[in-house]
């Protein structure tokens, strides 16, 4: 069961780009640039998890 307190596990391209304060098309870009795929899809959303965000946050520098 998860609670408010919990980091989320995974994250959608506009939530890591609020989250690094970058554009969601910098993360876009990146993701592509990266070849990375989604740990989960819901419906037409990708989800990726920590270590993926630390990619890309490394790919934008």
């Amino acid at each position: 069961m998860s609670t408010a307190t919990e980091a989320p596990s995974q994250f959608t391209a506009g939530a890591i780009a609020k989250t690094l304060g970058v554009s969601e098309a910098k993360v876009k870009k990146a993701i592509a640039g990266l070849n990375l795929e989604p740990v989960a899809k819901k419906g037409v959303c990708n989800y990726y998890g920590p270590a993926q965000v630390e990619q890309i946050k490394a790919a934008l520098g």
